[in-house]
């Protein structure tokens, strides 16, 4: 069925001969999987005729309007019959349109920007696929999936600007977008962790360049045993999440066996930030942007988990000042474990089942407030017993550790609170958001497209990618479309 002006006769004539060769000998002896395959084809097709009719249509329907450019000056000279191509998720079309011309100025053409086209020749359709395959892995296995998906050829480098062009609005997104309801009393959690990402030589930092220039190998193909050149740039990867309070004793964190384990604060509205561009100042600031759309006024309990990074704490400390606010960090008690097993080593051997019982009394002496008590005790432990080197390092790092961190290390406060004390949910983003991706085997990273990854796969984890792709592609329209005219000859985004 055509029509009444012509219209979709193209399509048409494909349908009625499609469903000519559903009636026929040739599908009647296919088995059900190779007629699958055959009508994943003839659908392919059949849409793509479908689109290009259309666009014909809108072509012959084109009315001339009045355009006038930003700079005052009218476009009176309209030639019919410019074209362009547009690949889609079902092939190849070509756009024709009005061209409002002047000499000497890049010609104009109203009807692209009715249609919102993007700027390269890949659809807006074909570039959120590849920004959702391109997250996922990597971006060879991401063209294939499009294959899969679409019939379309699109490679591994078209794959990773599209990547890059998919995520230029993530900032703007999240400045506009309101926060997450949450109750009043919830307690409101920041958190951030840094995470390493093998890049290319001309995409780290200064000081990581020098350090590679200056290393020296022993082998000319291989790292040997104890080497490792500057290859990484540290990306910070923040978290920020509402908690209802669940108050907890020492003894509840450490139960064992067939005790019943207290349930603890249980992290929601969970939203996550990631950037190898940014430093850790300027993501610590994202973080607390986002927490003020969810609490203005400061009304509610502010905490920050750390892992006892120094520079973190810094510039969560400096960021609170800045904005006159009240917060409390606390430092991860996973990591305060790690420094008593440490410890443990300098004290017992290897696997004897003593040390398990002497964590289990020094960590909780370290909840119930103890943490200066702890470190002097293992120094003169140490002493008492005639450590030195090696031996005694662990035991030294864990004393240093509890000591430098004694501010941080407020667990009663915490535990009485119901506050979280350990950093899963962050430490959980790390190797979600970067090593699931980053990782992969022989990666290496420019910082576009690292920077582009990283955020779309934020996008995924908050639950965001529909929101933020309508966001997307209005904001495309201003910028490539809106601003090109005076007055409103192209519909505004919605």
């Amino acid at each position: 069925m055509t029509g009444p002006d012509g219209g979709f006769s193209s399509s048409a004539t494909y349908f009625s001969g499609v469903v000519s060769f559903l009636d026929g000998p040739e599908a009647a002896a296919l088995e059900h999987g190779e007629l699958e395959d055959r009508l994943q084809v003839h659908s392919r097709e059949l849409f793509r005729r479908l689109t290009q009719d259309h666009l014909d249509l809108r072509a012959r329907r084109e009315q001339r309007v009045e355009v006038t450019d930003p700079e005052g000056t009218e476009r009176r000279s309209v030639e019919k019959g410019h074209g362009r191509l547009l690949a889609t998720v079902f092939g190849e079309v070509r756009v024709t349109r009005l061209a409002y011309r002047q000499k000497g100025l890049q010609n104009l053409h109203p009807a692209d920007g009715s249609l919102n086209l993007p700027i390269e020749r890949h659809s807006h359709g074909l570039r959120r696929l590849a920004a959702t395959e391109a997250s996922r892995g990597a971006f060879e296995g991401a063209a294939e999936a499009i294959t899969v998906a679409t019939g379309q050829h699109v490679g591994k480098r078209q794959v990773e600007a599209l990547a890059r062009r998919a995520a230029s609005d993530v900032e703007a997104f999240y400045e506009q977008r309101r926060a997450a309801d949450a109750e009043s009393d919830a307690v409101l959690v920041l958190s951030c962790d840094g995470k390493g990402i093998v890049m290319r030589p001309d995409s780290l930092r200064d000081a990581t360049k020098r350090a590679a220039r200056a290393s020296a190998t022993k082998l000319k193909t291989r790292l040997s045993k104890g080497e490792k050149l500057g290859r990484k740039r540290m990306a910070t990867v923040g978290a920020v999440y509402d908690v209802t309070p669940a108050p907890r004793t020492a003894a509840d964190v450490l139960v064992s066996g067939s005790e019943q384990a207290v349930p603890s604060p249980v992290a929601r509205n969970k939203w996550l930030t990631a950037s190898v561009t940014d430093d850790a100042a300027r993501v610590v600031s994202k973080l607390f942007d986002q927490a003020e759309r969810r609490d203005p006024c400061h009304e509610r309990t502010w905490i920050a988990l750390v892992d006892g990074n120094n520079h973190q704490i810094d510039r969560i400390e400096t960021e609170a000042e800045r904005r006159g606010l009240h917060l409390t960090i606390v430092v991860d008690l996973i990591h305060v474990l790690e420094y008593l097993w440490k410890a443990a080593w300098s004290f017992f051997d290897e696997g004897d089942s003593a040390a398990e019982a002497w964590v289990r009394d020094r960590a909780a002496a370290v909840l119930e407030g103890g943490a200066r008590d702890v470190a002097a005790g293992v120094r003169r432990r140490a002493t008492h017993e005639h450590l030195t080197g090696a031996r005694r390092e662990g035991a030294d790092a864990c004393a240093a550790y509890l000591t430098n961190k004694t501010d941080y290390l407020n667990y009663p406060k915490a535990l009485s609170s119901g506050w979280p004390i350990a950093t899963g949910v962050i430490e959980g983003a790390c190797r979600h958001i970067c090593k699931d991706r980053m990782d992969l085997t022989g990666a290496r990273w420019g910082l576009d497209g690292a920077e582009a990854v990283l955020k779309l796969r934020t996008l995924r984890s908050n639950g965001d990618l529909d929101a933020y792709w309508r966001f997307h592609v209005s904001q495309e329209r201003r910028r490539l479309h809106e601003c090109r005219y005076a007055g409103s000859v192209i519909p505004s985004a919605a």
